[in-house]
């Protein structure tokens, strides 16, 4: 279980956060509504293909994000977003579309927009439609170490 494995990464290394459940949604602009949590604040996962592996980018649920901006950021030749197969087998243990932004615990490496760290907390899908989970967003740049570009739209 996704968030059961999320939990214990967090208490690992003394992370105080917020678990929040919620009526199921299929968006970050839906969550964001229903959880009354700021599109700023709410953290949204895109999967890229960056020459051919995979890696994460965390944005706001309200920016989009640009491929031609990850592009120069990370050098590639070429980024190509995830098709629904690909997320379905490297995140086995998540519903489609509600991985956590911690690429790291499926060996991904975490590029993060430069907007997140304009609020003090963050909060994302904890691997499924109805839960997410709020912490301070200094504490989760700590845990995946994570580039830190402007990539948004």
């Amino acid at each position: 279980m996704p968030l059961k494995r999320l939990q214990q990464y967090l208490e690992q290394n003394h992370v105080s956060y917020e678990l929040i459940p919620h009526p199921e949604t299929m968006t970050a602009q839906e969550t964001a509504a229903v959880t009354h949590i700021s599109g700023k604040e709410l953290a949204k996962s895109v999967v890229v293909g960056i020459d051919g592996k995979w890696a994460m980018v965390v944005l706001p649920a309200c920016d989009s994000l640009d491929m031609e901006k990850l592009r120069r950021v990370t050098g590639a030749g070429e980024v190509r977003l995830a098709s629904e197969d690909d997320l379905k087998t490297i995140f086995q243990d998540c519903e489609l579309g509600a991985m956590p932004p911690f690429g790291n615990l499926y060996d991904l490496p975490v590029y993060v927009d430069e907007h997140l760290r304009e609020d003090s907390r963050i909060a994302f899908n904890a691997g499924s439609h109805r839960e997410l989970v709020r912490m301070p967003y200094d504490d989760f740049e700590r845990l995946t170490n994570p580039v830190v570009a402007s990539v948004h739209a």
